[in-house]
């Protein structure tokens, strides 16, 4: 086999499938807007030169379905019972059978509905056609579409297949979002839709907008409820005057994070300043962005923190367990350099996700402000027997990213190796299970390689782990993403960004409601957990997990996927890796 690249480009083949079906199910229904207050300009139908867009790759969801998944009836209001559906939602996998893909969303779910008028597409890799083939086939040629993304050279390939793409549709307009740190990428996974019926939605996602990430990957998606538009003016307070995980302050980040676009050209100040004008109180969830630059954690005046300023902030507010030893699994689809050492890890990282509100054993209301006996933290991360195993053997590997070759990544994998947990907990060479009498717990994921990412905090026994915290983001186990460690100038207390990244930061009693004692606890294979058996009054919440429990630690021997090496070992496929590098 020779030498080959396995990047993933934008302008990959998208995949598709023709419809079988007779008639569409769009032209069964009406697709009129109601009336609004202020009429949204459409732009006209591409001309008979443009090229048709792909045929849908996906059959919509039936409406019962779509108005079951909406999350302003999960998020937001209780079943008699007190349980509440996860606060996000695992993607479908293509290739795995119905009983795995219970409650997983698609694409077209969230892009199919024909009463969207505009969306706001960020991400790292794109492709154009079948970013439109996911909309309503009578609405796609009038949806206006704004695609941001980080090619900030000019002559880079990307940038211009991404050009070539878009000028095959008139209703696409691609913007490169402002790069100052030569090392940084534009690596948020977002998009924000605007709706004929004056409404809303903000979606953030792990997958690129490619056809491979909305296949055989595991990926996640939490959507906002649907926003209603203000009857007055927006609220212009500051981030401030806000309780951390309400929706009013997760709007002033948002915006914040928006208007950072802005620094050199305006770029999103547009969908910014229309944003203003919708009501957010409705979203539970805290926003953990990073966008690059320079920034002063101990501006007073500065409303919004980026990276692990932004973790640390927020956990102040998130009561946590402190009477068992609690566990925190990092799982992630990249790991870039650290450093020869520990320091930046544990230091910085480390510390700030140890933080949060301390929970009294005997319950009743969170005290003072503390760290937690220090938590016992896991990274999970692939082996290439997993890879090989995947979906997609090999080519899935082309998608995680670690180094293990040069003397200093040989290091950092010294201070990794004990903390390396697997994704999948059945591989033959890794460490045994842990023996506690209970039954491992599947997620139905094991075989769909990970370019998910969450960070999740765990307390209780492995038979029964129930959940603090959890956040569901871009961001991999990187500097660039997080933010190097402070750095004191005589202008302030400086850390370094490098890229955009996006996540949300979720707990029980934000989404069940402070008043309550709420726990949140796994669910596997499905959305909604399970009341418990010995009837406890407490609200659930349940959490999808992307990965099976309890988690199996590396063998001895083992090491990480990389996907710069070679393997001679062929996937299940056949097929035998050469690396890229």
């Amino acid at each position: 086999m020779g030498k080959r690249s396995t990047r993933i480009a934008p302008h990959d083949g998208d995949g598709s499938r023709e419809d079988q079906r007779g008639t569409p199910s769009s032209l069964a229904r009406s697709i009129s807007p109601p009336s609004r207050s202020k009429k949204r300009r459409l732009l006209p139908p591409p001309s008979s030169q443009t090229a048709d867009p792909p045929p849908d790759d996906e059959e919509t969801s039936s409406e019962a379905e779509q108005e079951e998944d909406k999350p302003s009836k999960e998020q937001g209001k209780p079943t008699p019972q007190q349980i509440f559906k996860s606060p996000f939602q695992l993607t479908k996998i293509r290739d795995l059978p119905a009983e795995s893909n219970i409650d997983a969303v698609t694409l077209k779910d969230i892009l199919g509905d024909p009463l969207i008028a505009e969306c706001w597409e960020f991400n790292y890799l794109h492709n154009i056609d079948f970013l439109m083939g996911h909309f309503d086939s009578d609405v796609r040629h009038l949806v206006k579409v704004h695609l941001v993304h980080g090619f900030w050279k000019r002559e880079d390939a990307n940038r211009l297949a991404l050009q070539e793409q878009a000028s095959r549709y008139s209703n696409v307009v691609v913007h490169a979002a402002f790069m100052p740190e030569m090392f940084g990428t534009h690596h948020s996974k977002m998009m924000i839709l605007l709706r004929h019926d004056d409404t809303a939605q903000i979606i953030i996602h792990t997958a690129n907008m490619i056809i491979r990430d909305w296949t055989n990957m595991t990926q996640a998606v939490w959507r906002s409820p649907l926003l209603p538009r203000l009857s007055s003016a927006a609220n212009t307070k500051s981030g401030d005057d806000f309780k951390i995980g309400s929706g009013e302050k997760f709007k002033v980040d948002f915006l914040n994070y928006l208007y950072s676009y802005d620094t050199r050209r305006v770029t999103c100040g547009p969908i910014a300043e229309e944003l203003r004008k919708y009501d957010f109180s409705a979203i539970r969830g805290s926003l953990i962005a990073s966008v690059p630059g320079r920034h002063d954690i101990r501006d007073g005046d500065m409303p919004t923190r980026w990276g692990w300023a932004a973790v640390k902030q927020a956990l102040k507010a998130v009561p946590i367990h402190t009477d068992q030893k609690p566990e925190i699994a990092i799982q992630i689809s990249s790991i870039a350099t650290l450093g020869p050492t520990d320091t930046w890890l544990k230091n910085t990282l480390f510390s700030t996700f140890s933080g949060g509100l301390r929970r009294p054993p005997s319950g009743g209301p969170s005290s003072s402000l503390a760290l937690a006996p220090n938590p016992d933290f896991k990274v999970i991360f692939p082996t290439p027997d997993e890879i090989r195993v995947s979906l997609d053997g090999y080519q899935s590997g082309g998608s995680i990213h670690t180094k293990i070759q040069s003397p200093q990544q040989k290091k950092q994998l010294q201070y990794l190796k004990p903390m390396f947990c697997h994704w999948a907990n059945d591989t033959s060479g890794g460490a045994k299970l842990p023996n506690y009498g209970g039954v491992d717990k599947e997620a139905g994921r094991k075989h769909a390689a990970p370019h998910i990412k969450t960070y999740i905090r765990y307390y209780g026994n492995n038979d029964k782990k129930l959940i603090d915290w959890a956040l569901l983001t871009s961001a991999n186990l990187s500097k660039q993403a997080w933010g190097e460690a402070p750095s004191s100038t005589s202008s302030g207390e400086i850390v370094r960004i490098s890229s955009y990244e996006i996540g949300v930061l979720m707990w029980p009693e934000l989404l069940a409601g402070e008043e309550t004692s709420a726990v949140m606890c796994p669910t596997f294979m499905k959305d909604t957990p399970e009341p418990t058996p010995d009837g406890q009054s407490s609200p659930i919440v349940g959490l999808r997990m992307p990965y099976n429990l309890p988690l199996q630690r590396y063998g001895k021997d083992e090491v990480p996927w990389v996907a710069t090496a070679d393997y001679d070992e062929p996937d299940w496929m056949g097929q035998m890796w050469t690396s890229w590098d």
